[in-house]
């Protein structure tokens, strides 16, 4: 089989996932109705069906531990927003660097990061949080209280090899700075996805 056809079907949910990942937002949409009020599951689940490649990178949130739920409606674009909304973060998405660079970095020194942030979302089709998500995402909830998530970090601190993460301790959220490299067992990344 040709490599192109390996990734194509790689990012198509069969119907029975797709139907298990339905069941999934759609419980998880209406045990956590503060998130989105005003909202109703049956106009995202239409548009969720029609969505093939977006409902498989809500797989991969799901996947590797995100809980992706609704956080907003784009009245503009009609896009629905969603965010990693695991109370810790996502498990699968630990131990790893800010981006391929500071990972490069790391591995040249023989230490080996699960991988890195930047390129593991772009992967599942995602983006980062930017610090201004991630605090809106704070206001729904008390979420990483005992971990912490990197965010999209802006290119002048990037430039000089750092990069930013957040978390939240004494019920304050708190944005904090490491050099890109930095990789620890309870810093992951959170994601956000437009369907």
């Amino acid at each position: 089989m040709p490599k192109s056809s390996i990734t194509v079907s790689k990012k198509e949910l069969s119907p029975e996932q797709r139907d298990e990942l339905l069941r999934v937002l759609k419980a998880r949409f209406e045990e956590n109705m503060s998130r989105h009020k005003g909202l109703e599951w049956a106009n995202i689940q239409a548009k969720l069906k029609v969505n093939a490649e977006k409902l498989w990178s809500l797989n991969e949130m799901e996947r590797t531990g995100g809980e992706p739920d609704i956080v907003g409606h784009d009245k503009k674009t009609g896009e629905y927003i969603f965010y990693d909304c695991s109370t810790e973060t996502p498990k699968d998405r630990r131990n790893v660097c800010y981006d391929n660079e500071g990972q490069e970095e790391r591995e040249k020194k023989g230490v080996h990061p699960e991988g890195n942030a930047v390129d593991m979302a772009a992967a599942m089709g995602i983006e980062l949080l930017t610090e201004e998500q991630y605090r809106e995402l704070q206001k729904l909830g008390e979420f990483d209280t005992k971990t912490s998530s990197w965010v999209q970090t802006p290119s002048d601190i990037r430039k000089l090899g750092g990069a930013i993460f957040c978390d939240r301790r004494y019920n304050t959220v708190f944005v904090y700075h490491n050099s890109a490299p930095s990789f620890y067992g309870v810093r992951g990344f959170r994601g956000s996805l437009r369907v």
